[in-house]
């Protein structure tokens, strides 16, 4: 099963049901977004499949229209409007080699520690302020030289820390101030545009447990592709479930909280993003997130 959410003209966001070309409107009369329906089914203690297939049926879109919409029309939003988002860094081997080479203080060999350690590295991203759908553009932090994309499988929990789905993540990330000093990770992490979510979410029935998922990032630039990468989740080297019980250590979580689960895709100082760029991050059956880099906020 895949969810979307349409967000109409009005700036209402309605929850869809994606099958196949075509996205229906299942908000029902009260209006309910994807967050509505994943609280409702954890309240009731129900399958989201059934709370969805309970769900009345309204007006079906074309997703290449919702996709492709213009200024004034339906368009395809973020699939969920997360109440948190939590990132596990350094959970690939190549992100920890990287970031201990880049390393411009005494801390050089940390990184490396915690991808061997028991503890994970675990660190709040943003709240849904921060974070925009396909198509919406991702900043470029203003004190930053260096920020790039940190493309991820992301986990999409209930408040019992239960996978109701997975979609795609960009966990942008001022890699220059992370590198400056680990204890500017805050600000490396956490500004306007930085985190991007989409385009929709997949239940597990459809994607299976997340692994074995091939996940490339490509970014472009007047009309020429700079960079290219990709991986296989299956190089992260922490089991899901290990990552969700540290997060949920005396920590409690909202139903629709989303955990980014690292990058094994590493963009070079060359590829630093700028305004203008646009950066695609395709993760295999979950489809494809694409998004422009606008300048900074401020």
């Amino acid at each position: 099963m895949r969810l979307a959410q349409i967000a109409l003209p009005s700036g209402v966001v309605h929850a869809g049901l994606v099958e196949g070309d075509e996205v229906t409107d299942i908000s029902g009369p009260r209006g309910e977004a994807v967050l509505d329906l994943l609280r409702r089914a954890s309240t009731a203690g129900r399958p989201l499949a059934e709370v969805v297939a309970d769900a009345p049926r309204g007006e079906r879109h074309s997703r290449r229209a919702l996709t492709d919409a213009p200024a004034g029309a339906p368009r395809l939003a973020i699939p969920v409007h997360p109440p948190e988002v939590w990132g596990c860094g350094v959970t690939y081997r190549r992100s920890a080699e990287f970031r201990d080479e880049d390393a411009q203080t005494t801390a050089r060999g940390i990184y490396d520690q915690v991808y061997t350690s028991a503890r994970p590295e675990i660190f709040f991203k943003a709240p849904a302020a921060r974070c925009v759908g396909p198509g919406e553009p991702i900043r470029v932090r203003a004190d930053s030289t260096f920020t790039a994309p940190e493309p991820e499988l992301a986990l999409v929990l209930d408040q019992n820390g239960g996978i109701v789905g997975y979609t795609v993540a960009n966990d942008v990330s001022a890699w220059d101030i992370e590198r400056e000093n680990p204890l500017y990770l805050p600000q490396s992490k956490i500004f306007q545009g930085c985190c991007a979510l989409g385009p929709t979410i997949v239940t597990p029935d459809e994607a299976g447990d997340g692994r074995g998922l091939n996940l490339s990032c490509r970014i472009h630039r007047s009309g020429r592709t700079i960079f290219e990468g990709a991986v296989s989740t299956d190089r992260i080297g922490r089991t899901f479930d290990e990552l969700i019980h540290y997060l949920m250590l005396d920590n409690p979580i909202p139903d629709g909280t989303v955990v980014l689960t690292g990058t094994g895709v590493i963009v070079t100082r060359e590829h630093a993003l700028a305004p203008g760029d646009v950066v695609e991050i395709e993760v295999e059956r979950l489809g494809v997130l694409w998004n422009p880099v606008g300048p900074s906020s401020t």
